[in-house]
């Protein structure tokens, strides 16, 4: 199933903070309204009621619901159920036989444990899945582990092979992919860097916690202007060319044709 998110910024927002949903969604490209680890469980019935009784568009809505093996799965899908969303997020996915539990809805698998990650390939493949994500703190704490980044800020060899695996997994079954959130709000570099890294590396998305978030992973995501002059050129020169050709010093063949088709095309996507 072919499904790309209507823009690079995903907003989590608590489904019990009915007061925030219009402004999430203002806010951002598309909104995830959070049943599971954004909520209490002591505070999830009340947040059920609030998503049935505060509708946003439903094109650009995600409701991420708990885990199929938890008791509040049940009773998250049938909120779902009272409402016009047919797209989910599932947490914690660690086979496809869990997604199949979503027949007739599209998903996003969370693959945030060990688990999931290494089933990540199969998960991607069952027919309801339309996107992969990954998490890197729910991974720790099923490794048993501290911290998922090293005293410099960046990912610990673990995180960086579940992201690499998710995203070739998504991409191997034709599914978009998502990057996961960078937890310190206050460190907008950090975090450019990282959507920089995977807008070049082929995800689709990056979820955000922050409305501060957005405007970053948004700019993100697009081609500097060097690069859509590069691509506009290439495909310029490749219109009197056969075969391989030189362009501005470098070889030029079918993958780069390629890519500087995907670079024009991210920037139709983006500024619409």
């Amino acid at each position: 199933m072919s499904w790309t998110p209507l823009g690079p910024a995903l907003l989590f927002c608590p489904a019990d903070r009915p007061d925030r949903f219009a402004k999430a969604a203002a806010a951002a490209d598309m909104v995830i309204l959070d049943l599971e680890d954004g909520v209490n469980a002591g505070d999830r019935a009340v947040a059920r009621a609030a998503v049935i009784e505060n509708l946003l568009d439903p094109q650009r809505t995600i409701l991420r619901v708990n885990p199929v093996d938890s008791a509040d799965f049940g009773l998250d899908l049938e909120a779902l159920d009272q409402t016009p969303y047919s797209l989910v997020m599932l947490a914690k996915t660690e086979t496809g036989e869990q997604v199949d539990a979503l027949a007739g809805r599209s998903v996003i698998a969370l693959c945030e444990t060990a688990k999931g990650v290494l089933e990540s390939s199969a998960i991607a493949a069952a027919g309801p899945t339309i996107a992969l994500m990954w998490g890197a703190e729910d991974l720790l704490a099923s490794l048993g582990g501290r911290t998922s980044r090293d005293e410099s800020g960046h990912y610990r060899d673990f995180a960086r092979f579940a992201r690499s695996q998710v995203l070739l997994s998504a991409r191997e079954h034709a599914r978009a992919a998502i990057d996961a959130i960078h937890l310190d709000i206050a460190d907008t570099e950090g975090l450019r860097a990282e959507a920089q890294d995977a807008a070049a590396s082929g995800f689709s998305a990056t979820a955000c916690i922050h409305p501060l978030q957005v405007e970053v992973v948004r700019a993100a995501y697009r081609p500097t202007d060097s690069e859509i002059e590069w691509a506009a050129g290439v495909l310029r020169a490749a219109v009197s060319e056969h075969g391989v050709f030189r362009y501005e010093g470098r070889m030029i063949d079918a993958p780069l044709l390629r890519q500087a088709e995907q670079i024009l095309s991210s920037v139709g996507r983006l500024d619409d």
